[in-house]
């Protein structure tokens, strides 16, 4: 049977040009190295050197082997390097799907600066807004999700908070809400909310606000781009519940105000979930490192969280 320790040794006699040279570069006597040539062509029944010249020349069943050592060989070195980085965490697959609209405003800085950071390590990312991430977490389908929504009940699975942000009212400056110290559930019940198009459990304004209370608004209108979401509430169209640092760049012209939900305001944690054997790994610390630093630099109004 053709095994990786004779494409090693057909090299090195190709190389050395005779079994004494080659012998000492696959670690073996050369009687060892002569038993091991001759068992493999008596195995396939055709010799692979003429052993009449000097240097050694191989026949043609000997330069097909040959042929085959220089493809495979640099592959199997290759791969094998590259194992033993993930080994050590210098390397790896880091596929992550986001379950928040308003990342991307981080998200992208991040992702510029991690690249650089670990150009090693594979990097893509999709929106889980289409399917559901945490048990395609769970069963390997990707890496990492950044998250707002925590289910504790998927063991195996480690939720590691980024930072804690508030969820703010938004509305025209001259809306009948604006000059409110803060929103109360039931304010809510006669204007049309616009939202981001996810379901409503993972939306806190609806989980950890309306809902509690009993209260439903007139109307829901739903967007997936936040730009479009703030030009509808500028506009008369509706109100929109967005998170802190997503609606600070629109507040500067003044014509809208962001109000507190609830005398304490509604705050929220955005968590990076990964499977346990993998939370460790340096490039997944790394990554995780980079987006804390980046949002603490670039976010207004959130509390940066350590490690």
């Amino acid at each position: 049977m053709l095994e990786l320790r004779h494409l090693r040794s057909l090299l090195a006699i190709r190389d050395s040009g005779s079994l004494a040279a080659a012998a000492p570069r696959v670690h073996l006597t050369q009687s060892a190295l002569s038993h091991q040539i001759r068992g493999l062509e008596d195995y396939f029944g055709v010799p692979l050197f003429f052993r009449n010249q000097r240097p050694l020349r191989p026949t043609p069943a000997g330069e097909r082997l040959i042929r085959l050592a220089e493809e495979i060989l640099p592959a199997v070195s290759a791969a094998e390097e590259a194992l033993r980085q993930a080994g050590r965490g210098s390397r790896g697959r880091l596929h992550m799907a986001i379950e928040c609209h308003s990342c991307f405003q981080w998200l992208m800085p991040t992702l510029e600066r991690y690249r650089r950071e670990w150009p090693q390590v594979e990097l893509d990312f999709s929106l889980g807004f289409s399917f559901h991430p945490l048990p395609a977490l769970y069963r390997g389908d990707i890496d990492l999700v950044v998250t707002a929504d925590p289910e504790e009940d998927y063991g195996g699975l480690r939720f590691t908070p980024l930072f804690r942000y508030e969820v703010q009212l938004l509305v025209p400056r001259a809306h009948r809400l604006a000059e409110r110290p803060f929103i109360e559930p039931a304010d809510l019940a006669g204007e049309t909310l616009i939202s981001y198009p996810v379901c409503r459990s993972k939306l806190d304004v609806f989980s950890r606000f309306l809902t509690p209370a009993g209260i439903e608004p007139a109307a829901v209108r739903t967007s997936e781009l936040t730009a479009l979401i703030v030009q509808l509430v500028a506009s008369g169209r509706g109100v929109a519940a967005l998170p802190n640092w997503a609606a600070a760049e629109f507040l500067q012209s003044g014509s809208l105000a962001a109000l507190p939900l609830g005398p304490d305001g509604l705050w929220s944690t955005l968590y990076t979930a990964a499977r346990e054997e993998d939370a460790e790994l340096p490039y997944m610390q790394a990554f995780i490192a980079c987006a804390r630093a980046t949002t603490a630099a670039t976010l207004d109004g959130i509390e940066p969280l350590a490690a």
